[in-house]
This record gives structure tokens, C-alpha cells and sequence, in this order.
């Protein structure tokens, strides 16, 4: 998901997408400690998306604190 996209979402919206990275994340890592990981690519996309909307979270809620 690209970064204009998760700025147009709102904080809980934000947080559900994590959420589901996570989970998503957790998955993949299981698939590859099994050895069933087709693209181990997507571990590192997955990542990505998470660290991503984690800092767009952030700044979400230092801008409704200031």
C-alpha cells in the first residue's frame, strides 16, 4: 500500500491495517520455517508496509496532540 494511501485513512483505519499485517507477517513467517514461502520477497514488503503506516500513525497522533 502506498503512502498516500494510508495518510487518506483515519487512525483506527490505520490500526486495523496493522493489525492485519501482522498477521500477515506471522504467516509468512511460519510458510518460510516450513520451507512453503514461494517469493521471500514478501516478508520484506510486509515489513515495509507495517514500519510505514506505524510512522504515519504516529505522526497522526502527534498532530492531534499539538
Amino acid at each position: 500500500m502506498k503512502t498516500k494511501e494510508i495518510r487518506e485513512l483515519s487512525r483506527e483505519e490505520v490500526e486495523k491495517k496493522i493489525d492485519g499485517w501482522e498477521e500477515e507477517l506471522f504467516n509468512l513467517r511460519f510458510q518460510a520455517k516450513m520451507g512453503q514461502l514461494a517469493n521471500p520477497l514478501q516478508l520484506r514488503l510486509v515489513r515495509r508496509d507495517i514500519a510505514r503506516a506505524k510512522t504515519i500513525l504516529n505522526e497522526k497522533k502527534e498532530a492531534a496532540t499539538a
